[in-house]
């Protein structure tokens, strides 16, 4: 994968769980298809994957500049 396929995946896959962290999108997305008892469980999941994603941002970032 290129230094721009990196940095990509990790800014799109850092807004996605951005977005269902911050926001309760997850929260009525699983209310209408009806798990919202798993929505305790959403911050085990969505922490560790923000953290992924914004390493993966961080580290795509810093191969392009020591490519540079």
């Amino acid at each position: 994968m290129t230094d721009t396929g990196w940095l990509a995946t990790g800014v799109i896959g850092t807004i996605i769980v951005a977005l269902c962290c911050f926001t309760p999108v997850l929260v009525i997305l699983f209310g209408l298809v009806g798990l919202s008892a798993a929505v305790g469980y959403l911050d085990f999941v969505l922490l560790p994957a923000l953290a992924f994603f914004v390493g993966l941002t961080m580290f795509a970032l810093w191969r392009r500049r020591s490519q540079a």
